[in-house]
């Protein structure tokens, strides 16, 4: 996910700098949300590279452009993002097809998803190919009411025993599934292994359950 985010990163900055505008370092950084130590590093390797020359302007600002070799490694990148975009989905897919059968194979029957992000979005898709049933999102750092048109949820204390929880957190994991651990039956959270989630803690490792054909 790091290698995905830089990728990213420098997409978004040879993307602002193409137009040849007139800026300073710090607009550049805040238009594409990265530090300013960032920013000089993206800045650096671009005109090292030879992807990137400046123009001085008054007030200690610059006009960037984006050279030939420069629009050529822009392309490259985005093939690159939107591969890798593709590896990450179908990695993420098979892991939560794999988390929702071992829950099912504890007799699990309902579900609700902790967390927010793209991986929500991923959860969301397996639970309707598969036909689990979501309850609801545990995400209280969001301020809206549903998503996918299931309730937003505050808490999940007084979990039944034939619902469970799966983490989609990908900012903070393990501290989701901390906190959760906290209130909730430990043996009712399950977890994607690309979370890197450790229960060294617990004595309980869900059983393991082949993932179905086809899943990819």
């Amino acid at each position: 996910m790091a290698e995905k985010v830089r990728v990213e990163s420098e997409i978004d900055f040879l993307s602002e700098v193409e137009n040849g505008e007139v800026v300073t370092q710090t607009t550049l950084a805040k238009r594409i949300s990265v530090s300013a130590g960032m920013m000089n590093a993206l800045l650096r390797r671009a005109m090292t590279k030879g992807f990137v020359k400046a123009k001085a302007a008054p007030y200690k600002r610059y006009a960037y452009y984006l050279t030939p070799k420069g629009f050529r490694e822009k392309s490259r990148l985005v093939a690159e993002y939107l591969e890798s975009s593709l590896d990450f989905f179908r990695q993420a897919r098979s892991e939560y097809v794999e988390q929702f059968e071992r829950a099912k194979a504890c007799g699990k029957q309902e579900f609700y998803l902790a967390g927010g992000g793209e991986l929500t979005d991923i959860a969301h898709i397996v639970a309707r190919e598969n036909d689990v049933e979501l309850m609801g999102i545990y995400d209280p750092e969001t301020n809206v009411s549903q998503k996918f048109g299931i309730p937003i949820v505050r808490s999940l204390d007084g979990l039944a025993a034939n619902q469970a929880v799966i983490i989609v957190e990908s900012r903070a994991p393990q501290e989701v599934f901390d906190a959760l651990c906290k209130t909730v039956d430990p043996k009712s959270v399950f977890a994607p292994d690309l979370l890197r989630i450790t229960r060294e803690s617990l004595d309980f490792t869900p059983p393991d359950v082949a993932p179905k054909q086809g899943a990819k």
